[in-house]
């Protein structure tokens, strides 16, 4: 079968290359950059990824991709190896561009049926400096004058920018031209071929043993629990919801009424909430309570096995890990580690070099996993539902053993004040001392957010949030303020520490995440919105804590944009989540997720 082959060089986004190309009929294989290249290969990409070409022990591109004669495409890193290869210059870019860029477009049959100027989406700190020989300028930016680059006669072409993401405006008629245009692909490949072939995958892989999925009532698990229930005998598997005490209000009877619309015999679920705030007592960071979270699933899940008699040496665990889950999780050879998914903790990772865990989506983006869902005749309310994590608020509720004090806060706050008034000189910018997990590029960060302050429009404070998390290197997030300080309140830079995760913190969290469903269902925002996550943050004034906004739009769970919902029903949420009177301020992020 003709494909085309995509050599990973760890960018969070190479698998959603392969998730464009199949959606337009072609077959894709990732392979390492170590691997041989596949005799019947019609194009070649070479992904992204974090690493600095012209750093000691930076993965390079081999000879051999050249020597076959097809059609290369560089993306991001990919590029910069090709601008290398061939005699150009790389290095760090003065500014880094991490978002939406305005890409002006010059003559290339790669840009076919393009405008003049176009968006793109950007994530790099490195660009191509001076140009190999016999390579031309196709695109610039304002920051990167080589934003793309061709050989017309070798057929060769390297795009700085990212056009597989989602906010890459037209990025799908760019990959559609490389594949059909440049490389002549034909159409060989759809969902339905898909279906099959992971149902053979998983009798393959199960043979005469039985499967127990942890199921958590979300799509993912839950398409993943039908697949297997369709490859195979119902007998044989065993599907369980462990309530970790970490869901939302009343999330343990909805899944578990869900299901049992789904009239499904083999599916359990049980109470564990003490045991897993127990082992997160006095625990603040962030990686460390995810490990300790999927730790105890499997202990549960150890637990669960004995009380009903199962062997345990007879059974798979099955997960419904998706590909974001993996590569965000360091899941492949230089990628960089963004964060660790409950099912990519050390324990589960010795369980899979056993072989003794099966993940039927593992391939897949979200989108994908949405169709599949529909292809397997799921509810659309079940297929559709909120991306909620299975670390759940454990994630969402942020903890602080020490009060986090920002180094050379005095330069900093005046370097975010003046990038602000470059853009609107009305608005109040800061540092605050928390920190929390951002992805710059293809890395994970833990810095501080800056907030806002002052009437803006969501495109001023989009520009305002570029800005600064492009040009502030202790900055990661920004963060809108939505309601006004009161005149007899405290000092909110009183950060309040010793806060970890209990049972009224996360009562406090639930009642300010159901406002925030409620309201996204009465106003029908939900369709407008992919994911909405309401943060707790121990920073206010009053003794109360704070409460972040995250709504953001996406389709592959890889890049997010913060949804830029109406002005009136943003305002009555925040009116809503105060009126409870638990909490100091409500906050909106701003920031896009590369």
């Amino acid at each position: 079968m003709q494909q085309i082959v995509i050599i990973d060089y760890g960018s969070q986004y190479t698998h959603l290359i392969s998730n464009r190309i199949r959606k337009m009929g072609v077959y894709t294989e990732i392979i390492a950059d170590d691997e041989e290249i596949p005799e019947n290969v019609a194009g070649i990409i070479l992904s992204g990824g974090p690493n600095s070409v012209y750093e000691k022990n930076a993965p390079q591109v081999k000879e051999e991709v050249f020597k076959h004669g097809v059609p290369v495409l560089g993306l991001c890193y990919g590029h910069q190896l090709i601008g290398q290869y061939f005699g150009g210059k790389v290095k760090a870019g003065k500014v880094k561009e991490y978002g939406v860029a305005e890409l002006s477009v010059f003559d290339s049959s790669i840009f076919a049926n393009l405008d003049a100027k176009e968006q793109v989406w950007m994530s790099h700190g490195d660009a191509i400096q001076e140009l190999p020989e016999g390579f031309k300028t196709i695109g610039s930016t304002v920051d990167c004058s080589v934003a793309a680059m061709e050989n017309s006669e070798k057929k060769i072409f390297g795009f700085q920018f990212h056009p597989e993401v989602t906010h890459s405006i037209h990025g799908i008629t760019i990959l559609s031209n490389f594949v059909f245009g440049v490389c002549e692909c034909k159409k060989n490949w759809n969902m339905d071929n898909y279906i099959d072939e992971i149902m053979q995958k998983i009798q393959q892989k199960v043979g005469d043993k039985k499967v127990f999925m942890l199921v958590s009532g979300g799509v993912d698990s839950s398409v993943a629990f039908t697949l297997l229930n369709k490859a195979l005998d119902t007998k044989n598997v065993y599907g369980l919801f462990i309530n970790n005490g970490l869901l939302r209000k009343g999330e343990f009877e909805q899944v578990n009424e869900m299901m049992n619309k789904l009239e499904i015999d083999n599916f359990n679920s049980i109470d564990a909430s003490d045991e897993f705030l127990d082992k997160l007592e006095n625990v603040y960071d962030p990686e460390k309570k995810r490990r300790i979270i999927g730790d105890t699933f499997i202990d549960v899940q150890k637990k669960c096995l004995d009380t009903v008699g199962l062997n345990g040496d007879e059974w798979l665990l099955g997960q419904g890990t998706i590909y974001p889950d993996i590569i965000e999780s360091k899941g492949t050879k230089h990628a960089d580690l963004i964060k660790t998914h409950h099912n990519r903790v050390p324990q589960i990772q010795k369980m899979i070099k056993e072989g003794r865990v099966i993940e039927p989506l593992d391939h897949l983006y979200k989108d994908e996993v949405r169709e599949m869902g529909l292809k397997l005749e799921l509810s659309k309310e079940l297929v559709y539902r909120h991306p909620f994590p299975g670390p759940g608020l454990g994630i969402r509720c942020l903890c602080n053993e020490v009060t986090k004090e920002i180094g050379n806060e005095e330069e900093i706050n005046n370097n975010i004040q003046e990038l602000v008034d470059t853009i609107d000189n009305s608005l109040k910018g800061y540092a605050i001392p928390l920190r929390s997990v951002g992805v710059q590029g293809d890395v994970r960060t833990y810095r501080h957010p800056a907030v806002i302050e002052g009437k803006a429009s969501w495109n001023t404070l989009e520009k305002v949030s570029t800005k600064l998390t492009n040009s502030v290197p202790d900055i990661n997030r920004v963060i809108y303020r939505l309601t006004e300080k009161r005149e007899n309140q405290e000092n909110e830079e009183n950060l309040e520490t010793g806060m970890y995760i209990t049972q009224k913190r996360l009562d406090v969290l639930r009642e300010a995440d159901n406002i925030a469903m409620e309201m996204l269902n009465e106003h029908d925002v939900n369709n407008k919105v992919w994911q909405m996550p309401t943060i707790l943050v121990p920073w206010g004034a009053d003794g109360k804590e704070s409460i972040i906004l995250r709504p953001v739009g996406s389709m592959e769970a890889m890049t997010a944009e913060f949804s830029k919902l109406d002005n009136v029903f943003v305002k009555k949420l925040a009116e809503n989540i105060m009126a409870t009177g638990l909490f100091s301020a409500v906050f909106f992020d701003v920031t896009n997720k590369p």
